[in-house]
């Protein structure tokens, strides 16, 4: 079987070929890498050799019928901030494009390689992964495959970030999975804006090591993928875990929605009508859904809007001794400058947020309790990139809109899907996104997968 970018398999779609020997691991390996070669900037380095060697040694253990995990021979591709040995890892910054390459796998993909799973390269992001929209001016902005500006009004649109070449990668099927960080929505974002799933898993979900961060404090990983189930099958093998099953339905499950969301956030009308429409399929499912105040997310929204984000305020230290040298120059603008916007932040601060965070986390467990929480993955849909890249004050703007909604889930450390909820006239992707108390991971699978197989748009 002969697997086009167009026929984007999920990755359980190639488990099955390779079970029935339909398809062969180092063939599908070999294609996915002469695909990311061309893949509209998606990739920062694609690593043929060790492809085609894992992929290999895949094909061997499904002919002896003794794979090594649910998603042996699937191909991945990696977010570059993860060390891979022998690839450089540049954090999407020319700063460090002639880095020595990594002499070890990050621990979390070292265990992806002990699944079988098979690296196809490093995918391009948003400088220090410190924007949610995408653009990157050293590596090219990989523009969002949901939107055909040769065809359609307007122009290329962004393709969300900062794990943008993720994103892409899966979209326009290089790879059935990919891995990104997401420190205040860098992979909930991208998914949303190209109609995937994305899963932020609580902090303590994956180790981090072997990564480079942005914020020690909310830098968590996860994957994205076309289906709630892939990105349930790389949790599991990743953590040696059973696979997840779904719920039997979703009868008695109850979700809240936090009042006043729609002005809050400004969400646009398309987005917010889907978004309501997606609510209406969960009530005929049988779930219970209520719109209620939340006064720990409440409380996490006005602290991020009247004393800052914490997580800003860690990027500056992270990057202060670079900001501080003449390799500044050579930073993104428009990353520069948003980095610099916390150089006179009391240094108080930062503890002022961290003590307030700690208290909001506990506060938000115990007022959601066994519900799920239920908002808008962003409140408008992926906007045109030319505008963005020739006004810095509007890019700062937009970057900000985009971030808003998950940036409260972020500060609360929620467990977070964001999965397709429709799209707008244009045929740009919505998305909505479950949260759940902090490390609430395996109840917000199960319910996600059972949500997807329910009431997920077609």
């Amino acid at each position: 079987m002969t697997f086009h970018p167009s026929d984007k398999p999920s990755a359980s779609d190639l488990v099955a070929a390779f079970k029935d020997g339909s398809a062969d691991a180092e063939t599908v390996a070999r294609q996915s890498v002469a695909y990311a070669r061309t893949c509209n900037a998606a990739f920062i380095s694609v690593d043929e050799q060790r492809a085609i060697a894992e992929s290999r040694a895949a094909a061997a253990r499904w002919r002896e019928g003794r794979p090594a995990s649910a998603l042996d021979g699937v191909p991945i591709a990696w977010k570059d901030l993860f060390d891979v040995a022998g690839s450089v890892t540049t954090a999407g910054s020319a700063l460090y494009r002639e880095r020595a390459p990594a002499t070890g796998d990050a621990p979390l993909v070292a265990a992806a390689a002990r699944a079988g799973l098979v690296c196809i390269g490093k995918t391009n992001l948003s400088e220090f992964a410190y924007s949610g929209l995408g653009l990157n001016p050293h590596f090219g902005t990989p523009f969002n495959p949901a939107f055909d500006a040769s065809v359609a009004d307007g122009g290329h649109r962004v393709p969300g970030g900062s794990s943008s070449g993720a994103a892409v990668a899966v979209a326009t099927g290089v790879v059935p999975i990919a891995v990104g960080t997401d420190t205040a929505g860098s992979i909930r974002v991208p998914a949303a804006f190209n109609g995937l799933v994305g899963y932020r898993a609580s902090r303590a979900r994956y180790a981090q090591q072997g990564m480079i961060g942005l914020s020690e404090s909310a830098d968590t990983c996860g994957p994205l993928a076309r289906t709630v189930a892939d990105c349930a099958a790389f949790d599991a093998v990743v953590g040696g875990r059973d696979l997840h099953r779904a719920l039997d339905d979703l009868r008695g499950q109850r979700f809240v929605v936090p009042t006043g969301w729609q002005p809050r956030f400004a969400v646009t009308e398309e987005v917010g009508a889907d978004f309501m429409r997606f609510i209406a399929r969960l009530s005929e499912a049988g779930a219970r859904v209520d719109e209620v105040k939340v006064g720990a997310f409440d409380a996490a929204c006005d602290l991020i809007a009247t004393r800052g984000w914490f997580g800003s305020l860690e990027a500056f230290e992270r990057y202060r001794r670079v900001l501080d040298s003449e390799a500044a120059a050579c930073i993104d603008q428009r990353v520069r400058t948003r980095l610099e916007m916390s150089r006179d932040v009391p240094t108080s601060r930062l503890a002022e947020l961290l003590e307030g965070r700690a208290r909001l986390i506990g506060q938000f467990g115990a007022e959601l309790g066994d519900a799920t929480l239920l908002l808008p993955t962003v409140p408008h849909v992926a906007p045109e990139c030319a505008p963005l890249e020739a006004d810095a004050e509007r890019f700062a703007r937009v970057n900000l809109a985009t971030l808003s909604m998950t940036m409260p889930g972020s500060f609360l450390d929620t467990p977070a899907f964001a999965m397709p909820a429709g799209a707008d006239a244009a045929g740009l992707p919505t998305s909505v996104q479950l949260m759940r108390a902090q490390n609430d991971d395996d109840a917000l699978i199960a319910l996600a997968l059972t949500v997807e197989r329910t009431v997920a748009p077609n």
